[in-house]
């Protein structure tokens, strides 16, 4: 149960690594107090070696946090920061040996090395209805378990394995654990009891050794290390800023900071960045044959909740086009895709031509052709073949969400970068024929930091937590406009999410 609430606002320090930058904010939170600021912000470019490898630049990120650290407790003097909380995105994690060090630079979900050899091998090692009767796991190429089995050598050298935000978290306290919502991402974790699978490891040739002991968003990690808080400043001769366990896995985060008051009545959520994870939030996990078959994910969120959702590869589609094209004026691009055709080419998003790296407008080109539509004649059609696309994608994953988890919803909260996408906010709301609320932007930053001033006893239950969001921050209303029907003929002509 949570400490009663403080009515004295305290500053947070909220460590939000995302898949193309990481940042740390300055959240103030109080009884009626919500506000947030950019203490300082940072790429995360990653790096192809010559082996082939996409890796992550690690230790550039680390060192990204610490400069953060330092800029936030500056911002936050003379009060100074009550605790930090670190999350990251996904699956992706480094290896230590039995002295702590850090068994080669950590590889990016997009690296090549998931082959589908090496997923075949764990499903002859664990059949693959047995696997998701145990994770509730959505199959995706780069899940956790994938990744250790792509490199035994490296993990028998290993001791203990640390996603991305529990490493980040190691280096700052010294203190060794997994964090529950970002572990059932894995594949290793057991859905219906919530801890690790020791058998699933076994099963597919992963040391259960290699697991951290298990803790809950809320949890402390300890203080900082002597030479992080003289390094950062955040600590003196009298204290030491502590570390507090958030729910690190960044959807996670996002959906605990779901503006949803406890009498609006059933929602369903949309985190839209690099990836749109659209579903539902359950008290149990849904591990039917057909949740199996529609590729369903069961995730963990704050307080033992279920993040029921599908992930959709999202907005990476745009920020892949955009790069190619070297072009950075989103307004002027979205205002093109505006005023172009309706409907003229759908794809599908999650097609696997466009999970890596590269020409992204010359594949949309190529899953036209190979569809039978018209290939895109500008850059406006191309980009609204994308926002209408992500939209039909939505539509048809939160209804089949609705009817695999038998949970309705008469509201969708889309949160996250994609927020500011009106555009996209709009289509979905019209596809879906129901209202979408847009924002909070920042929901990632703000449900790590509201985990951590309910630790310390600012803010109630997350029904609290969420009404707290929903009064203080900027949100934006969609209500559905057009003909549906069109949406549904336009799947219908091409085949592709049609309900």
């Amino acid at each position: 149960m949570s400490a009663r609430p403080s009515t004295t606002p305290r500053a947070f320090a909220a460590v939000d690594l995302g898949a193309t930058s990481g940042r740390v904010m300055l959240a103030r939170v109080g009884h009626h107090t919500l506000e947030l600021e950019e203490a300082h912000r940072f790429p995360n470019t990653p790096v192809r070696l010559a082996d082939g490898g996409l890796y992550w630049d690690v230790l550039g990120l680390y060192r990204g946090v610490l400069d953060g650290l330092r800029a936030a407790g500056r911002a936050a003097a003379p009060d100074g920061i009550a605790s930090i909380g670190v999350d990251s995105w996904a699956v992706d994690y480094g290896l230590l040996d039995a002295d702590g060090a850090l068994l080669g630079n950590p590889r990016h979900y997009r690296d090549p090395r998931t082959s589908a050899e090496v997923i075949q091998e764990v499903w002859e090692r664990i059949d693959a209805a047995e696997l998701y009767r145990v994770s509730g796991l959505q199959h995706l190429p780069f899940n956790t378990v994938f990744q250790l089995a792509a490199e035994r050598d490296l993990q028998a050298a290993a001791e203990t394995m640390l996603l991305i935000p529990d490493l980040i978290t190691y280096w700052l306290t010294g203190s060794i654990g997994a964090e529950t919502t970002n572990a059932s991402t894995t594949g290793l974790f057991d859905a219906t009891t919530r801890t690790w699978s020791d058998a699933v490891a076994a099963a597919v040739g992963i040391d259960p050794k290699l697991l951290a002991p298990l803790r809950e968003p809320g949890a402390s990690a300890g203080p900082l290390l002597a030479h992080v808080a003289a390094e950062t400043g955040l600590g003196n001769a009298d204290s030491t800023t502590s570390v507090t366990v958030v729910a690190s896995h960044d959807t996670a985060s996002a959906v605990a900071a779901v503006p949803a008051k406890h009498d609006a009545g059933p929602f369903a959520y949309i985190s839209c960045g690099t990836w749109s994870l659209a579903g539902v939030e359950l008290d149990a996990p849904v591990l039917s044959r057909e949740s199996q078959e529609a590729n369903f994910t069961n995730e963990l969120g704050v307080d033992g909740t279920v993040r029921y959702l599908h992930n959709i590869m999202g907005l990476w589609l745009l920020s892949e086009t955009q790069r190619a094209w070297g072009d950075d004026d989103l307004p002027a691009l979205l205002a093109a895709a505006a005023d172009a055709e309706p409907f003229a080419c759908l794809v599908d998003p999650d097609d696997p031509s466009f999970l890596p790296p590269g020409d992204m407008p010359a594949r949309i080109a190529e899953y036209c052709r190979r569809t039978g539509q018209r290939v895109p004649r500008s850059r406006g059609e191309t980009v609204r073949c994308i926002l209408e696309s992500l939209a039909l994608a939505h539509r048809h994953t939160l209804r089949r969400a609705a009817r695999l988890a038998d949970h309705d919803f008469e509201v969708v909260h889309l949160v996250g970068g994609g927020s500011r996408n009106e555009l996209l906010c709009q289509w979905t709301a019209d596809a879906l024929g129901m209202p979408v609320i847009a924002g909070p932007t920042e929901a990632t930053a703000l449900g790590n930091a509201l985990v951590q001033a309910r630790a310390h006893g600012l803010v109630g239950d997350l029904a609290a937590l969420r009404t707290l969001v929903a009064d203080t921050q900027p949100l934006r209303r969609h209500t559905p406009s057009g003909d549906r029907r069109a949406w549904d003929a336009a799947a219908a002509r091409v085949g592709l999410y049609h309900d």
